[in-house]
């Protein structure tokens, strides 16, 4: 069993098979545990593509299944994984965060005011917002 920690996201993934530093996936674990799709030109999320280069395509794709972490390595992602390839990390480029950054916009969420109603973010329409948290720990 392989554990796949990816954005807000902890996979368990059964069929997945680790080598060293290669983890062996097919498309439907892919997509379960990353939001990413193999498709034949690639790896893909929404608009973007990682291609899969043909001369590449021996060692990245074997018996229905893509090689990961080659893959998100590929792609300029960071990949780390436990001594026992059990579990692994597939964070963000440090590039692609920087460039969400730069909107300086915050991703939509809701949350409840001190009377229990919720507030959504997208629902103050473009005006500024200013959120006041506390804890008492």
């Amino acid at each position: 069993m392989v554990t796949l920690l990816h954005e807000q996201r902890q996979t368990q993934v059964p069929e997945a098979a680790a080598d060293g530093d290669d983890l062996w996936l097919d498309g439907k674990e892919i997509e379960q545990a990353t939001g990413w799709t193999w498709k034949p030109e690639g790896l893909c999320h929404g608009d973007i593509c990682v291609p899969l280069p043909r001369a590449l395509k021996r060692e990245l794709v074997r018996d229905g299944r893509l090689n990961l972490a080659a893959m998100w390595r590929r792609s300029g992602q960071p990949l780390v994984h436990d001594a026992a390839s059990r579990t692994w990390a597939l964070g963000t480029s440090a590039a692609h965060r920087g460039a969400a950054l730069a909107t300086l916009e915050a991703p939509d969420f809701t949350l409840p005011d001190l009377e229990g109603r919720p507030h959504t973010l997208s629902s103050y329409g473009g005006r500024k917002v200013f959120l006041a948290t506390w804890a008492s720990w």
